[in-house]
């Protein structure tokens, strides 16, 4: 009889940026729990989702390809995940894998998994707060247990919500990071975000009315993060009890990150600032992978699908646009690809160019922050992306542009499809083409109530 294939748990964090965790230097203890387990594994330093928000960065997770393999680059993607691509589940579902998803049903880029269950990860309890990991524990250990007692292999993917706002992690880890006074009426911080009206409603629906501190709703955030991360130690134990740890695949990553009360973009995902392209990811599988390394190179989402199949020594004959990073992991040197192509298409349309000195973002319609078309940003002498000097170097601009433009026409003849970003031309949803000016997007896009913002995110679930 054939031995039985590895099992994989995929633990895909929503909002998790890599630069507000312990594991990467961060001076807040946010994820004690993630660094012990990693510390068993490779940690890759330098990883990124390039192209933003959820449903662009889970379909090149989940497929080993770029936006240009995927066709998705929009969070209100139209229509499904196309048919020229395979996802994860479908692969392992050929090779006698069961699969389930938690906390991800509906969207395009779940397709394929045998089961779809859900928890509330998004509306607070009787006490204010929302504990989103444990009802995610609640769900996914059971069926956890479930899986590692059947014959088939498993693929385990668990979506967390803890840092996606709202940020409502449970006492005491809502004031861990925060003992100041949120409502001192001589703070202002939060005066940006009160006067950006788009997004204000939401916002206030989850932070309260009264507080003026948005170093307490960034505390908010890595306490969210905190949470997880003990509630995650559960499930590790569980792997461990099962006894199963040596036979299974973890793997800890983000879809994108999170931009808190930077940049103008308010507790979201919008903008192609290093707050959200950078991103965690953690393997570990003892006996395959060596324990305690840590990777410095660049690496991609579209490079975890052929890397976990390298893992289980499953040949898909698919040609991915990533590429697998088990003998960069044995010390083999890997085609870098230190230069890349960024997109993003939530609250608005732009594209860009990383380099590791510079960022080029370019705008594909006026946007609703009234930011200017083009924003260039050395990430060498400014790192936090504070001076556009577009102006002040318009040859690199000029040269970086070059690179994208020549990039997107490689990309469009490799697949034979225009640039997705070309046509999609209602991300937005309300019908409208692209807007002609800043104050028409302003105008438009509202956010309004906890509940609207919910749907966006979920989707409606066919």
């Amino acid at each position: 009889m054939n031995q039985k294939k590895p099992n994989v748990l995929l633990i895909g964090i929503d909002s998790l940026r890599r630069d507000h965790m312990s594991m990467y230097g961060y001076n807040r203890l946010t994820t004690p729990h993630m660094d012990q387990y990693a510390a068993g594994g490779v940690i890759f330093e330098q990883h990124f989702s390039p192209s933003i928000p959820t449903t662009p960065g889970y379909a090149s997770m989940l497929t080993g390809m770029d936006c240009f393999g995927t066709d998705v680059v929009a969070l209100r993607h139209e229509g499904g995940l196309g048919g020229h691509v395979q996802t994860l589940a479908e692969v392992l579902r050929e090779h006698g894998y069961n699969s389930t998803c938690v906390g991800f049903t509906g969207n395009p880029s779940s397709r394929g998994f045998d089961q779809y269950l859900d928890y509330e990860g998004w509306a607070p309890d009787e006490t204010g707060r929302c504990p989103k990991a444990h009802n995610l524990n609640e769900v996914a250990i059971p069926e956890l247990k479930r899986l590692a007692g059947e014959e088939k292999p498993f693929l385990l993917f668990l979506r967390h919500m803890d840092p996606h706002s709202p940020y409502l992690p449970p006492e005491p880890y809502d004031r861990i990071f925060y003992e100041g006074n949120e409502k001192d009426p001589a703070n202002r911080s939060l005066e940006g975000m009160d006067s950006f009206q788009p997004f204000v409603n939401y916002l206030r629906s989850w932070i309260p009315e009264e507080c003026t501190d948005a170093g307490y709703v960034d505390a908010q955030y890595d306490g969210a993060v905190a949470y997880m991360d003990a509630c995650i130690r559960r499930i590790f134990t569980t792997l461990s009890e099962l006894g199963i740890e040596e036979e299974t695949l973890v793997v800890i990553t983000a879809d994108h990150g999170e931009t808190l009360n930077e940049h103008e973009c308010y507790y979201d995902h919008h903008g192609l600032y290093e707050t959200n392209l950078v991103i965690p990811l953690v393997l570990r599988f003892p006996g395959k992978i060596p324990a305690g390394k840590r990777m410095k190179d660049y690496t991609q989402m579209k490079d975890l699908m052929p890397t976990i199949l390298e893992l289980l020594e499953i040949e898909s004959g698919i040609a991915f646009d990533g590429s697998s990073l088990v003998p960069y992991i044995h010390g083999a040197e890997r085609d870098k690809e230190p230069e890349f192509y960024i997109t993003e298409c939530t609250w608005m349309r732009k594209h860009g160019w990383r380099t590791p000195e510079w960022k080029l973002i370019v705008a594909l319609e006026p946007d609703f922050h009234f930011k200017p078309e083009i924003e260039l940003y050395n990430l060498v002498k400014d790192p936090q992306e504070l001076h556009n000097v577009a102006d002040e170097e318009p040859e690199v601009a000029a040269l970086l542009r070059g690179r994208l433009e020549a990039h997107v026409k490689k990309r469009e003849a490799a697949t034979g499809r225009t640039n997705p970003l070309e046509r999609n031309l209602n991300w937005h949803g309300h019908n409208t083409g692209p807007f002609k000016s800043s104050q028409e997007a302003y105008d438009t896009l509202q956010i309004g109530s906890a509940s609207s913002a919910r749907k966006l995110q979920e989707k409606e679930k066919k």
